[in-house]
């Protein structure tokens, strides 16, 4: 009798443990929806028309099918695992690693995924921000004497030095809602005024005049940049940590609905964006459509701060779990007190590092092939699918089982190709390029 009744007290504490860990599991199914498009949509999508000119239409069209469907079916894979376990949720990506792979080997395979897909972004997200603030500028003040593009990226930077010393950065449903809205509204701004713009002349949809194997690494570095708009998982788990969860109604639930609403504004949002702006500008598109487009000058504008205003969120959205994982750290390495001090010196070192990167390697194009591939494909395109293997064990050779094998083998190849072909156009960019311009 009392064996039987054993797990019963497990579950129950269990439960008080989700209330203390996290007071707010009040959130509704739209509030899912807004933080995963905050967390989705980002620079990523101005950069979707770049990657078409060196796919090409048919290609290029069926790699952002094939990635909108493939994402989608492991986000419902990441959303069904959260709790597979009865009385037990999986709050983070981690603890989903630890429970597939072992406590030991689990954080291995998990953590320098996030690490690569947060640090990454904030990465990208400095040379955006930096890169729309000059544009900004430029548009808004025609008379103004130009400015580096490296001290717009530092001015940006120099925010985040003050924004990140704030203890915590509880995203809540209205700043993820202002997120969402602005994320939207650029994105339209940038196939609308494609659309207004018109074709240039002598556009041209042939492949890029390159040596072959140039254009090979491009074309790997084009699957980056896709890989890279497709970004929502790395934070589904704990997007659905903030949903209340009972036996009679799983978060499961609403988390999907709110998944599916996010990935129709996606579609509405990344698709025009894609095929509009390589029709108006062909192979001579920018690698941010946004800076080939000049009229109305006040819309562009606009559109350019809407992108800053984004950034800066997103920037301390990424930045915050990194600050956690290193103040921990260093508390248990070096036994450093917790506090001001503490938090000074590591968010301010992190920044640094971050604002560094960024201004010595802008390429924007190139930084999202490079972490696209290296961290954004194993955390969207194949991670879910190989865990969803290990605890649901489907039946070998079944439908579900060659579906996931086939969403592994295609995001094996996509993190392999585009970060050789991110890293390879880094470095060969770099070699014609005039540092700290």
């Amino acid at each position: 009798m009392g064996s039987a009744s054993s797990p019963l007290p497990k579950e129950v504490e269990s439960s008080e443990k989700w209330r203390d860990a996290n007071s707010s599991r009040q959130a509704k199914w739209w509030y899912s929806t807004f933080h995963t498009v905050t967390a989705m949509i980002g620079a990523g999508v101005l950069s979707l028309p770049y990657a078409m000119a060196y796919l090409g239409w048919g290609p290029g069209t069926m790699v952002l099918v094939l990635s909108w469907c493939m994402t989608l079916h492991t986000m419902w894979q990441m959303i069904q695992l959260h709790e597979c376990v009865p009385g037990t949720r999986f709050d983070r990506y981690i603890d989903l690693g630890r429970h597939a792979f072992g406590p030991k080997l689990g954080p291995w395979i998990v953590l320098p995924q996030q690490l690569i897909v947060q640090v990454g972004c904030d990465i990208v997200y400095m040379v955006t921000g930096g890169k729309c603030l000059k544009k900004f500028s430029e548009m808004a003040c025609t008379n103004c004497t130009p400015i580096r593009q490296s001290y717009w990226i530092l001015i940006f930077g120099s925010l985040h030095f003050f924004l990140s010393q704030l203890p915590n950065f509880n995203s809540v449903a209205g700043v993820s809602l202002a997120a969402a809205v602005m994320s939207l509204s650029y994105s339209t701004i940038a196939w609308a005024g494609c659309l207004s713009h018109g074709q240039i002349d002598n556009v041209s949809y042939a492949y890029k005049s390159t040596s072959s194997a140039d254009y090979m690494f491009r074309v790997f570095n084009a699957l980056g940049q896709i890989s890279f708009a497709f970004a929502g998982h790395a934070v589904v788990l704990e997007i659905q940590a903030t949903i209340p969860s009972t036996p009679d109604k799983p978060s499961k639930k609403p988390m999907w609905k709110g998944a599916v609403c996010s990935y129709f504004i996606n579609a509405i949002c990344y698709f025009p964006v894609a095929m509009i702006g390589y029709w108006a500008f062909g192979q001579d598109v920018d690698d941010n459509v946004l800076m080939a487009l000049q009229r109305p000058p006040w819309l562009i504008a606009a559109a350019n701060l809407m992108v800053v205003v984004h950034v800066i969120g997103s920037y301390q959205v990424y930045a915050m779990p990194v600050f956690d994982i290193l103040e921990r750290m260093i508390m248990k390495k070096l036994n450093f007190p917790p506090g001001l001090v503490l938090r000074l010196v590591v968010r301010s070192a992190y920044v640094a590092f971050t604002l560094f990167v960024g201004v010595t390697f802008p390429f924007f194009g190139d930084l999202l092939g490079f972490f696209g591939g290296f961290g954004f494909a194993p955390t969207s395109y194949f991670l879910p699918s190989v865990m969803w293997l290990v605890i649901k064990k489907p039946k070998r050779f079944g439908t579900n089982w060659f579906i996931n094998w086939a969403c592994i083998l295609v995001g094996l190849f996509i993190m392999l190709a585009s970060t050789i072909g991110g890293f390879r156009n880094i470095v060969t960019d770099a070699s014609t390029y005039s540092f700290y311009t």
